[in-house]
């Protein structure tokens, strides 16, 4: 039988139990990964069929994005049953299939949990509308009266993330409009009141419940909300959020509760890790303004992890790249933990159209920084995760026509400023017309979003082909990463370097180095790099480039 831990790679002589500290997680979202039944949909036996894939490319695990029984507002994000499978993605059988073909590959498997809220449609939530002001059923999440003469105002100021207010009406049992909800996305997505014992003990039996079913850990959504101020004050900047598409609104995200709620998530990881010897992961999504901020999700008894989005949203500079990362170091890495580095998710625009000027459809300057910094990252000490078609090299598609968004931030503002769909269009397999092998046999489907014609230039197949491929330079990373003791966990040196390059050692003698600007600089270290990005002549570091050299 495959041992569900198996032994990690030699680190300075000794066997390194906490296999997450350095992992590399895929992020899977599942809708858009592979279609196994022909109906346009991605779903739990095409993310199986192509486990054979990750493994080749060298990931450590996988992400997968919400697959529960959902309305679908939301893509997932609206859960109405925390313990299932909506149909659309398969049933428990296919789950617990998907898990055994992992765990025989060697490969973790994470899940998406969203805490902070529920969807509409929720059994407790319609309880809720249907039980009236002051019920038990009312408790579990935030109701309250409106204001103004006859409570036709919001109970408070606040806006949603997704635009407009934050609360929403309800239509009482007895016809009459009556108290409000809060919404802290969309209306769909009313906010659990984690004030309420209730909801804690009911996601303690969600955590046990995948636990047993032989999970690695949760990605966690929305980690710092779930607790908000408990007088639901008037904001200083009520649209903030929806100005920034973060949660940066004081009184609703980042309470001090929410910490007690991670010490009681790792109790229940560190029961199951001492059964069988195998730690169980969590990571959160948090979205803090302060490296130290983020610092106290990972406290030795709290998540193991937290994304650190700094290095996402840094621009194309050397400084800037080095100033997040220092912070990074010294503020999170102090905590025992390491750092979560990520480039992309399902919610950011593609990393080759961000870094282009201007965005293109993956050629020239946007691809060349984009595979610069995916070498840089896997350079880092720590976690890294990699969105899904990252290692194809996809660009964002914005010209998707306006009758097929499904973003609900669309739908909310009419504006397709920060819209999510260009970043989710089905994967390319094969093939020269869509659905690119999305659908295996099943050519005439019709993939829940277009595809691009362009899209058969970074199909799977052509990229696997190509050893100057996206593919290839990820693979290579992730193979030399496993492979040099250098890499992964550990600390980093920063070296002197020319003017817009950004340079530092691993170990005692792996350079990593970074061209910024567009023109070449003489190399940190003689000779041909180990791994580059580009072009790299002995001697040169091109420009827009990253390339790694082991000091002879």
């Amino acid at each position: 039988m495959h041992n569900r831990c198996p032994s990690q790679r030699q680190v300075d002589g000794l066997n390194r139990h906490h296999w997450w500290r350095d992992a590399v997680i895929y992020q899977v979202y599942v809708r858009s990964f592979l279609d196994s039944t022909g109906d346009g949909i991605g779903d739990l036996a095409g993310v199986r069929a192509g486990l054979p894939y990750l493994k080749k490319l060298g990931v450590d695990g996988i992400w997968l994005s919400p697959f529960y029984p959902s309305p679908q507002h939301d893509h997932g994000y609206d859960v109405a049953d925390y313990c299932d499978v909506d149909p659309l993605f398969g049933d428990l059988g296919e789950f617990d299939q998907l898990v055994g073909a992992a765990r025989r590959l060697g490969v973790k498997v994470l899940l998406d949990i969203v805490p902070n809220h529920c969807s509409s449609e929720h059994p407790w939530f319609r309880e809720a509308l249907a039980a009236g002001p002051g019920s038990p059923a009312r408790a579990r999440f935030h109701f309250a009266d409106g204001r103004g003469p006859d409570e036709s105002e919001p109970p408070n100021n606040w806006h949603s993330m997704f635009g407009g207010p934050a609360w929403s009406r309800v239509t009482e049992p007895d016809g009459t409009p009556g108290q409000w909800y809060l919404h802290m996305f969309a209306p769909e997505q009313p906010d659990w009141n984690w004030r309420n014992p209730e909801i804690g003990a009911e996601f303690d039996r969600v955590l046990r419940f995948w636990l047993d079913r032989g999970i690695d850990g949760f990605r966690i959504d929305v980690a710092a909300g779930l607790y908000k101020h408990p007088e639901l004050p008037d904001s200083d900047d009520p649209e903030a959020d929806a100005r920034t598409r973060d949660s940066v609104n004081p009184l609703a995200w980042n309470q001090p509760e929410v910490h007690d709620v991670w010490r009681r998530w790792r109790s229940i990881c560190e029961e199951y890790t001492e059964r069988d010897g195998c730690e169980r992961l969590l990571v959160g999504e948090v979205s803090v303004p302060t490296a130290r901020e983020h610092a106290q999700y990972v406290r030795p008894d709290e998540l193991h992890q937290a994304f650190f989005f700094d290095l996402l949203s840094a621009s194309w500079d050397a400084d800037a790249f080095q100033k997040v990362i220092s912070e990074a170091m010294d503020d999170i890495a102090g905590t025992g933990s390491t750092v979560t580095w990520v480039l992309n998710n399902h919610d950011q625009v593609r990393t080759v159209t961000r870094y282009g000027e201007p965005a293109t459809e993956g050629s020239g300057l946007g691809a060349a920084r984009a595979r610069a910094a995916a070498l840089l990252m896997l350079a880092l000490p720590g976690a890294a995760y990699i969105y899904q078609g990252e290692e194809l090299g996809l660009p964002e598609v914005v010209d998707l026509p306006d009758d097929v968004l499904t973003d609900p931030i669309f739908r909310r503002t009419g504006s397709r400023a920060r819209i999510r769909d260009g970043c989710r269009v089905p994967l390319p397999w094969s093939g020269q017309a869509s659905p690119f092998g999305f659908t295996p046999g099943v050519e005439s489907a019709k993939p829940w979003l277009p595809q691009p014609e362009y899209f058969a230039e970074y199909a799977t197949d052509r990229a696997l082909a190509d050893t100057r491929s996206f593919w290839h330079l990820y693979r290579d990373g992730l193979q030399l990463r496993a492979a040099l003791p250098q890499l992964g966990e550990g600390t980093l040196r920063w070296l002197d370097a020319p003017p817009g390059v950004l340079a530092f050692e691993r170990g005692d003698d792996l350079v990593c180095a970074v061209n910024f600007g567009t023109a070449p600089t003489p190399a940190p270290v003689p000779g041909s790099p180990l791994l580059a990005s580009g072009p790299c002549p002995p001697g040169v570091l091109s420009g827009s480039t990253a390339a790694w050299w082991i000091r002879s």
